[in-house]
């Protein structure tokens, strides 16, 4: 399925200790700022349960095309939380 010269599996190797401690660090504070964001915007959950939930009722044949249509839609969201 990959390519010849992709990555097909963590390559931590060949990194030095000091760079996999800087990449440890920098993965833990990159999912600490994502958690910050998302509790800071819970309109992101909503977005992505409306999504999930027209994916699962729909199950569209292509989900990138859904996906693009979904969310440049003008039309709000419908749902228990959005009464139109």
């Amino acid at each position: 399925m990959a390519g010849k010269g992709s990555l097909t599996k963590l390559d931590a190797v060949k990194l030095s200790a000091e760079q996999q401690e800087k990449l440890r660090h920098f993965k833990i504070k990159t999912r600490i700022d994502n958690e910050r964001y998302l509790r800071s915007h819970p309109e992101v959950e909503e977005m992505i349960s409306h999504f999930l939930r027209d994916v699962l009722l729909k199950r569209p044949t292509d989900i990138r095309e859904f996906a693009a249509d979904h969310f440049t839609s003008l039309d709000p969201p419908t749902g228990p939380n959005n009464v139109e």
